[in-house]
């Protein structure tokens, strides 16, 4: 595994744990399929949670919340219909959550979670 993609599971086990300390119950993790990936995918309550996660070492190249584009955005909500349509699932509501985590040397990673920046 190269480092850029432990740093990514690193990220991705903490913002789940934190969703999970939230109240919310991961559904999933890491789902795939033509149009892309989701890292996670929650409920919280009747919601549908589909999350983001960025994960950086450090600030060179701007925060990690910085990396979730307009683009990005688009299409994480035509990655959550499509798991929506693929899971036969008919929640209240979906929202898009993104969770920036920062690990910069020793000491606790710093977390951020933004709610529904749809």
């Amino acid at each position: 595994m190269r480092a850029t993609q432990a740093l990514g599971r690193y990220g991705e086990s903490l913002a789940e744990r934190h969703l999970v300390e939230q109240g919310m119950v991961v559904l999933d993790r890491n789902w795939r399929c033509e149009l892309g990936e989701i890292d996670l995918v929650a409920r919280d309550g009747d919601t549908l949670v589909v999350c983001e996660v960025k994960t950086r070492r450090g600030l060179g190249t701007g925060g990690p919340l910085e990396a979730v584009t307009a683009d990005k955005l688009a299409r994480l909500r035509r990655l959550a219909m499509r798991w929506v349509a693929s899971h036969g699932v008919h929640p209240s509501a979906v929202r898009v959550d993104v969770v920036g985590v920062l690990r910069q040397g020793p000491g606790p990673a710093e977390l951020v979670h933004l709610r529904d920046v749809s």
